[in-house]
């Protein structure tokens, strides 16, 4: 009797890029597999629209440009591309060498939770933001409640972490010099 075993199969960030220019979604890249993204909630996307308001309208005039969502970050100590939710970068945005399409430099990156992607977005995500030099402030955005948990870099393998769940709790975004109210990220949330 043979056993044939269904191997995934392992994808070059060539193959990938060129997938992924076509691809009707997006996936995410990790060290060979393609991962397709699933679909956001409304209170998901809720969350990342204000997120976003709140980030542009709070840094306008400031050298540094926002993104949302449907931006590829390259990772390259993972071989990982993937879409933070939210990302924040010092101007010049730089870019993945041959590529117009994917940056390389955040400063500040946020994730809306899921009860699917929490544990990913806190470990292993985490772990592979990390590694990028440019990186100092990391977001955790709770869509099933009031709750944001903040990573805020302090030294060379050290973070400052903090949690938020009043509305009127003020985060001060230390690597953008910017203060944000929770409430107003949560304004129109309904979490019935």
């Amino acid at each position: 009797m043979t056993v044939t075993l269904n191997l995934p199969k392992v994808y070059t960030p060539e193959e990938y890029l060129n997938l992924e220019i076509h691809s009707d979604i997006r996936n995410e890249y990790l060290d060979g597999e393609i991962i397709p993204m699933t679909g956001g909630t409304p209170v998901h996307n809720q969350l990342i629209s204000a997120l976003n308001a709140l980030l542009w309208f709070g840094l306008r005039g400031k050298p540094y440009s926002v993104f949302m969502a449907d931006q590829r970050l390259w990772i390259p100590d993972y071989q990982l591309y993937t879409y933070p939710d939210g990302m924040v970068i010092q101007n010049p945005v730089e870019l993945q060498s041959g590529r117009k399409d994917t940056v390389t430099n955040p400063l500040l990156l946020a994730e809306v939770l899921s009860n699917s992607t929490k544990a990913y977005d806190r470990d292993e995500k985490f772990a592979a933001y990390r590694t990028l030099p440019t990186f100092q402030e990391y977001l955790l955005i709770d869509q099933s409640s009031l709750h944001l948990e903040q990573y805020l870099k302090q030294g060379d393998r050290q973070w400052l972490f903090r949690e938020y769940d009043q509305p009127d709790d003020k985060i001060l975004l230390a690597s953008i010099a910017l203060e944000i109210r929770l409430g107003d990220l949560y304004e129109q949330i309904n979490f019935d």
